[in-house]
């Protein structure tokens, strides 16, 4: 199973008016469904005037996706499903996208609204940019001090991110690592350290 994913690296916002009506699309990245929730109720508090805050979002990794959409009062399916359909389209997650509809006294019609918050999605995502993330898991490393030239170079080789230091007559690190380099990363340090080393996942 691949431990990457798609998201987004940065929120952006766009609008665009279609007879009458003002769309205004924003999309970030969440990290998990209470930061999506909390983004889509801030702006409906921004936009509290506002005639319709559509949304949807897709939270987790295989195999726990989890996605929800709504069409706050639109007709159903018109409105927070094309949302879903964009982010889903780019195979992204850990992303949420809201689009606010101020209503400009022209009814769309049921396809016209799924057109118009399908552009509004679409070009709000498409003012992000997508990028490659890894999951990632935390161990713990200890090792005598000696070794810890040695050490650093290999986690240096595997990518691993060092999240605490701590040095002594010993060496302790905490770090991350690519879920799929867990095994030999661990692997290789034991064998490079003649065993002269403790991890632990945490």
């Amino acid at each position: 199973m691949s431990d990457s994913y798609l998201t987004l690296d940065k929120s952006a916002h766009t609008e665009i008016k279609i007879k009458g009506s003002r769309f205004i699309g924003f999309v970030s990245p969440a990290k998990d469904k209470q930061e999506a929730e909390q983004i889509i109720s801030e702006r409906s508090k921004t936009y509290y005037d506002a005639t319709h805050n559509c949304y949807a979002y897709v939270i987790g990794l295989d195999p726990s996706i989890q996605f929800r959409y709504n069409d706050d009062g639109e007709p159903s399916g018109t409105a927070g499903k094309p949302i879903l359909d964009m982010i889903q389209g780019r195979n992204l997650t850990q992303v949420v996208c809201v689009v606010t509809r101020y209503f400009g006294g022209t009814k769309l019609g049921t396809g016209g609204l799924v057109r118009a918050y399908g552009q509004c999605a679409r070009e709000t995502l498409d003012a992000s940019r997508i990028v490659e993330q890894f999951q990632m898991k935390r161990i713990s490393l200890r090792f005598p001090y000696d070794l810890t030239g040695s050490v650093m170079t290999i986690l240096s080789k595997y990518h691993a991110t060092i999240q605490t230091t701590q040095y002594g007559d010993e060496t302790e690190l905490a770090v991350d690592v690519r879920i799929s380099h867990c095994s030999i990363l661990t692997e290789t340090l034991q064998e490079n350290t003649g065993g002269r080393i403790l991890i632990q996942n945490k």
